[in-house]
Parts: structure tokens; sequence; C-alpha cells
């Protein structure tokens, strides 16, 4: 079973690196990428541990990037995690991160929440990516909202107070970073942004025309429908098929660990190209 998009500490995700790997084999996930966002950090301490439990980890990463002003994703599977230009890219991505999170914090410090930037940053821990998530975790714990999808309605989302712009690269920068590593490009459960038919369309082929190969046609426990739209794009833009449960932590059964469904039988999967 292939799960080609994951997340552990070192950005966003609750499980360490090695944790991650071990639930992965746990539910007979055979070959994982480990994808999280802007970094490379976990990608040893995995490489590591897939090695020990006898599963194949494929070297990932999720980059953050913008398409006509609007936040996107772009998976990077199969690359050379030592390639100059991607460790460029992501010393770039981080030096972002930091400067995006300290905007959100002092944001966050003229409502009269103070200690949010630091209190962030220690819960995505040494090493990790602190991104917004952390923020909303951070709110969450000093009761100032119930839960993390609270943190983004009153504070973190699109127009809220705490809202930062992205200041990330265009997709076609992103893209390039990947090929130039030798690895492929995958734009990330096309299905969630919220966009119309016309505008994701147009998103698609111009992910295709600046270089990107493949789309995830599965993106966590989703239901037939999100499948069967998905497998028509990839068909429609000649794209690659990947498939990935987006994991961040334990408890979201939409979203563990090789809890997905099949690629339809129509769709050439990415891993023909590893």
């Amino acid at each position: 079973m292939y799960d080609l998009h994951c997340h552990s500490t070192c950005s966003d995700g609750q499980l360490s690196p090695a944790d991650l790997v071990r639930r992965a084999r746990e539910r007979n996930v055979t070959v994982l990428a480990l994808t999280d966002h802007d970094t490379l950090n976990g990608l040893p301490e995995a490489a590591a541990t897939a090695e020990e439990v006898g599963i194949r980890l494929v070297p990932g990463i999720e980059f953050s990037c913008r398409w006509e002003g609007r936040g996107v994703h772009v998976v990077g599977l199969n690359f050379d995690p030592q390639h100059p230009q991607l460790l460029q890219a992501v010393e770039q991505q981080e030096i972002t991160r930091w400067e995006r999170a300290q905007l959100i914090g002092e944001k966050l410090a003229k409502l009269g929440i103070e200690g949010s930037f630091e209190g962030a940053c220690r819960l995505a821990g040494e090493g990790g990516m602190v991104g917004r998530p952390h923020f909303a975790q951070y709110l969450v714990e000093q009761g100032l909202v119930a839960d993390i999808d609270g943190a983004f309605k009153r504070y973190l989302g699109t127009g809220k107070p705490g809202d930062v712009k992205q200041s990330w690269p265009v997709m076609e920068e992103a893209i390039g970073w990947i090929r130039a590593a030798g690895g492929l490009a995958v734009l990330a459960h096309p299905d969630k942004y919220k966009v119309t038919r016309t505008r994701l369309r147009a998103m698609v082929e111009e992910f295709r025309d600046v270089g990107g190969e493949g789309i995830e046609v599965v993106s966590g426990n989703q239901n037939a429908n999100v499948t069967r739209d998905m497998q028509q794009l990839a068909a429609r833009y000649e794209l690659l098929a990947s498939c990935g449960s987006d994991f961040h932590f334990p408890g979201q059964s939409w979203q563990d660990l090789g809890v997905m469904p099949p690629l339809p039988e129509s769709c050439t999967p990415v891993w023909e190209r590893f």
C-alpha cells in the first residue's frame, strides 16, 4: 500500500518521524513518503526507522506556494534530498515561515494575546517548522477557543485578525526546485482549494504546463464522487495519479495513515516513475 502524503513533528504533525513510520507499518503501508511542510528535517530519522521496520521511504516535501495570489501546495516526491538547489529553496522557505510567524504573533499581540509567537515555537518543537496550526494550538491551550477549527474561524483564517498574506514563491518556482533535484511535482489535494471548477481546471492546466507531472487523485478517506472528479482531471491533463492520507495526528479516521480508497484502475500511478 502506498501513502505518499503525511506529516510529522518536523512540521505540523503530532508524531515524530520514527513513530509515524512505525504507525504506517502497523497499518500495512509498504511505501511511504514523509512530506513535511517546507522542510526535510524529518527524513533521516524516518529513513532509519523505515529500514528497521521494513518499508520503503520515498523522499518527500510539501512546498507552500502561490497560484494567482492563492495559496496552494505542491508535493515533491522521489528527489535527491541533498541537491544544492533544493536545500537552498528549503532554507528560503524556512526564512519565509519564520517571518510570517512573527507577523502573526504581532497581529495577535495587538488583540491582547501575548506570547503567541513564543508559544507557537514551543509547540512546534526544536527543529520544527512553525505554522498556523501551532498558533491555533496555543489559542486552544490558552482557553481562547474551544478547538483548532475555532482558532481558524476566529483568528487565523483568511480575512481574520491574525491572517497574514502569504509571501510564498509562485507555483512554477516550487515545481522547478523539485524537478531540479530529480523529483516529481504533484499538486496536493486539488479538491480542497475553494475555487470554482473552471478555476480548478485553469490551475491544473497551468500546473502541467510549467512542469507539474501528477495530482493527488486520492487525498484521505474521500468519497467516491471526489475520486471520480479527480481521476477525470488527471485524465484530461494527462497527469500521473498520486494518493496520500495527509495524516497529521491520530484520531482523525478520515486522514489516518493508509486509510484511503484505491486509485481508479484507469489512472497511471505516480510510482511507476520511481
